[in-house]
């Protein structure tokens, strides 16, 4: 379904107040004022995401997924959506939905870290540019960015014919999810901070500490990160400071332009932008 104005501005107030709610019960002297820095250009965000990207996204995956499964499949149907093809399209839905969710994320892992590489990092570093990092933060997301990461993720479906409705019941949760690992908060679920990524365990990614750079990758299953050496949750403290040393503009616009300027061309950081790592 299509999001609408009303939806979008509905949406935002719910969470901010969900979330300040939250960010109440914390003492006051680690909480983030509302309007902490950064928040005007995310606000734009909250907006910009699911009206353009997301439609520049699903354009940009389709161009790439109908040709793909008309060379598979020889069609790309309303069919082919819902009930997939081959061997894996007669699982249950259930079944489906996990091996789609535990692969997608696999991807998605090794798609994090090219994104931290040098040939893709200009688009990621948008997203790592915020540095009063909270829930409005998870918006903050160059096009190109989200068109490849998405594209990764749908290719491997298409290849061994999952049903991509299988996914229906579980995207509004990871949507979710995605915001919550963003927040001002420093919840990492106890002993099962193994199991599924949380809000302390993202941080760590979005600092800029030097012993958390290019750490904790995973989207949803901490696993890869434990499995390929890359997992950083320290017990003794949460991180204090996030952002990137990359110029990063501080409007919607100039970062939309960022990726394609030419290095030599970067300005000073703002007071949007923070200090030394990557």
């Amino acid at each position: 379904m299509a999001p609408t104005i009303r939806s979008i501005v509905i949406s935002f107030i719910v969470l901010l107040v969900a979330f300040r709610s939250l960010e109440l019960l914390r003492p006051s002297d680690k909480r983030l004022p509302v309007l902490r820095r950064g928040f005007w250009t995310d606000l734009v965000y909250w907006a910009f995401t699911p009206l353009v990207t997301r439609v520049v996204t699903g354009l940009g995956v389709a161009a790439v997924a109908v040709p793909i499964a008309h060379l598979i499949y020889g069609h790309f149907d309303r069919n082919l959506i819902v009930h997939g093809y081959g061997p894996a399209s007669r699982l249950p839905l259930w079944l489906q939905a996990i091996a789609i969710l535990l692969l997608g994320d696999f991807i998605g892992y090794w798609m994090h870290r090219a994104f931290h590489g040098r040939r893709l990092w200009r688009f990621h570093a948008v997203h790592h540019s915020s540095v009063d990092l909270d829930w409005l933060s998870a918006v903050r997301l160059h096009p190109v960015n989200d068109v490849l990461m998405r594209i990764a993720g749908t290719l491997p479906i298409l290849v061994f014919g999952f049903a991509p409705i299988g996914l229906t019941a579980v995207i509004p949760i990871l949507t979710l999810l995605a915001i919550l690992v963003h927040a001002h908060l420093d919840w990492d679920w106890g002993r099962l901070r193994w199991l599924i990524v949380s809000p302390r365990f993202h941080r760590w990614h979005h600092t800029d500490e030097s012993e958390a750079r290019d750490k904790n990758f995973a989207g949803l299953l901490p696993l890869w990160d434990i499995l390929f050496g890359t997992y950083h949750m320290p017990s003794d403290r949460c991180p204090a400071s996030f952002g990137t040393a990359t110029p990063v503009p501080g409007g919607l616009f100039g970062q939309l332009a960022f990726p394609f300027r030419s290095e030599t061309a970067d300005i000073p950081a703002t007071r949007d932008q923070a200090a030394p790592s990557r």
